[in-house]
């Protein structure tokens, strides 16, 4: 008989991502068990699994877990939200805060800075909607030169921090604004524009060692773990 790995793959998305290292340790501490995570973009994390990249546990959009569920490409009753996701607008710690309360507000700050950072455009769900939303405002292709695209949110922030530019903006998911030193999350996008995204976790049917892989569910989801939920940006 196949004995169940003591390695856990992870599959995640980019949003998860400080959620999901806060609480992996304690798949060694109580389990006994090392863990292996990849986090990006949700297209890249669904396109990796669709490879055939090793994953016990894979954390989308819940519209993406809802289809792969119903494809059999994981386990239905394994699936649990972990909360939504809004998105946030950004800065580099020590520049100075813009307003970016209404449409009006944010378009002005986007024009007054000389970088633009957010995520791939294509496959993360914070940057296809920054695209959108930089579209509605208008300023899409008068700001286009300024963009600094990365694969993810937390990619794309990581950049900002490190950059070097005056004043540098970004914009992606509030987890990953959260999760990256040396930026500030500055406040919502307008509520015109608001994304609130929902992320669940689910065991894949091909998972190596799907009993570990609801355990760990459970740590992500149980009542304990919801202030490390809070903080980490997901909401109920």
């Amino acid at each position: 008989m196949t004995q169940p790995s003591t390695t856990l793959h992870l599959l995640c998305a980019g949003a998860s991502q400080g959620l999901v290292t806060a609480l992996a340790p304690r798949l060694k501490t109580e389990l006994g068990i090392d863990w292996v995570g990849r986090f990006g973009a949700v297209g890249a994390m669904k396109e990796a699994w669709s490879a055939g990249e090793a994953c016990d546990l894979i954390v989308l959009t819940q519209a993406m877990i809802e289809t792969m569920a119903a494809s059999g490409d994981v386990l239905p009753a394994s699936a649990r939200p972990l909360g939504r996701v809004r998105t946030g607008v950004a800065v580099r710690a020590g520049t100075a805060t813009p307003d970016v309360s209404t449409p009006q507000a944010l378009a002005a700050a986007l024009r007054a800075a000389d970088a633009i950072y957010f995520p791939d455009p294509v496959k993360a769900t914070a940057g296809i909607h920054v695209a959108k939303v930089l579209k509605a405002l208008g300023v899409h292709d008068e700001l286009a030169p300024r963009f600094r695209t990365f694969p993810n949110g937390a990619t794309a922030m990581r950049a900002m921090a490190e950059s070097t530019e005056a004043n540098p903006i970004g914009s992606t998911q509030v987890t990953e604004i959260l999760f990256t030193r040396g930026v500030t999350l500055t406040a919502l996008l307008p509520p015109e524009f608001e994304l609130a995204t929902t992320y669940t976790a689910a065991v894949c049917a091909r998972a190596a060692s799907p009993a570990l892989a609801h355990d760990f569910i459970r740590m992500l989801t149980e009542p304990q773990a919801a202030d490390l939920r809070a903080r980490c940006g997901f909401e109920s």
